[in-house]
């Protein structure tokens, strides 16, 4: 990483930040910049999201920007594939930056993940390239986020289709097998500081009954052994390298032990840092900001200053065009009118998401429930 100039730290006046992409998975960070006093340019293919209608995936693209916009950092929060984008440009410019790009190429390339965490002993699911370690397996994508063209299969029934499902996805052909590990699945949100991890937050990860790996709501505190999670993922961030910078892992409690899903050099992407922030009043969207920036980071800041009950809950619009879309205070939408929602299948399919808080965790559970009641969708 680049030394900051000690003279700045904390603020962000008069530095302007580069942010690969402008949907709801970016928002806090800009928020979070804007906040700091810094001036975003976004870039993002859609030009209602971005000022720049260049794609968060395209380098050469957001090299030119960065370059024309005298840029002094840029910053990929919530998506794995810019991760890289943004690390090979800020290297490219001589900018500060959290990790290099080898080590954002490691946490973008599952595969690479799967063998340096194998050579560190994390635990993990049994893989393979070649054919599944056992059933049930997952049969995924290596080089793509999330769950883009994910098959979770009870047999070898179906294996082909679900091959060349995952084949045709991915960026290089590559398709990862990978056995099934039954169990709670949590996320632990981190940010690492001169090589020392410190897990923030750990919250339960509830999937859509009819969407495998989406998550439905993330739910803190968590029911599962926080202190277990929180030693895996920082096993897990070590075997990757990342000394600087936020941290997204998802873990399996697993029978055995916690099992390492994935880990991103980034905010989380399900408004992690918002509830990250509601519940323990760490603001890890700012210090990802200010790392992106060369702005030292206070580790006192990544302390937990409380520890509330809270949920994000994610929703699901009918199948059709939508119309109108209402619902109470605090309820975000996602999608203009005349966006046509499908099947739920990956998590950009979700139709939007509440946050709420509570004393306990029943009763934060309760009260997003009951805003979610309280949607209304209009679709022909």
């Amino acid at each position: 990483m680049v030394a900051a100039d000690p003279g700045r730290v904390g603020r962000a006046d008069g530095l302007t930040l580069v942010v690969l992409g402008g949907g709801p998975a970016q928002r806090h960070a800009i928020e979070a910049a804007h906040r700091l006093g810094a001036t975003t340019v976004i870039c993002d293919s859609d030009p209602s999201r971005g000022d720049v209608a260049v794609s968060s995936e395209d380098a050469d693209g957001v090299l030119v920007v960065a370059r024309e916009r005298s840029a002094d950092g840029l910053i990929a929060p919530g998506t794995d594939w810019p991760v890289r984008v943004a690390a090979a440009v800020a290297a490219e410019l001589g900018l500060p930056h959290p990790i290099s790009p080898e080590v954002a190429e490691l946490c973008t390339d599952k595969v690479a993940q799967r063998s340096a965490l194998e050579a560190a002993g994390v635990g993990q699911p049994d893989w393979s390239l070649t054919e599944p370690p056992g059933y049930p397996c997952v049969v995924k994508v290596g080089d793509r986020q999330g769950q883009r063209a994910m098959t979770v299969l009870q047999s070898a029934d179906g294996l082909p289709a679900a091959r060349a499902r995952a084949r045709e996805a991915s960026r290089g052909g590559q398709v990862l097998y990978e056995r099934f590990v039954p169990g709670p699945e949590v996320t632990v949100n981190g940010f690492a500081v001169d090589g020392r991890h410190h897990p923030v937050a750990v919250t339960d990860r509830v999937h859509f009954d009819d969407a495998p790996g989406v998550a439905r709501r993330h739910v803190h505190p968590s029911t599962a052994d926080a202190h277990a999670a929180a030693e895996a993922a920082t096993a897990a961030v070590k075997a990757l390298g990342i000394e600087s910078g936020p941290t997204y892992t998802q873990l399996i409690m697993g029978e055995d032990g916690p099992a390492v899903m994935e880990v991103a050099a980034r905010l989380g992407g399900g408004h992690d840092s918002e509830l990250v922030l509601q519940a323990t009043g760490v603001d890890l969207a700012a210090a990802a900001v200010r790392a992106a920036l060369g702005i030292p980071v206070d580790e006192g800041d990544l302390t937990p200053t409380r520890n509330q009950a809270c949920v994000v809950e994610f929703l699901q619009a009918p199948a059709g065009v939508l119309r109108k879309a209402a619902g109470p205070p605090g309820v975000t939408f996602y999608h203009a009118p005349g966006h046509r929602y499908g099947p739920l299948a990956i998590a950009t399919d979700r139709a939007g998401y509440v946050i709420a808080g509570g004393h306990s965790r029943a009763e934060a559970l309760e009260q997003a429930a009951e805003a979610i009641r309280s949607v209304v969708f209009e679709v022909t």
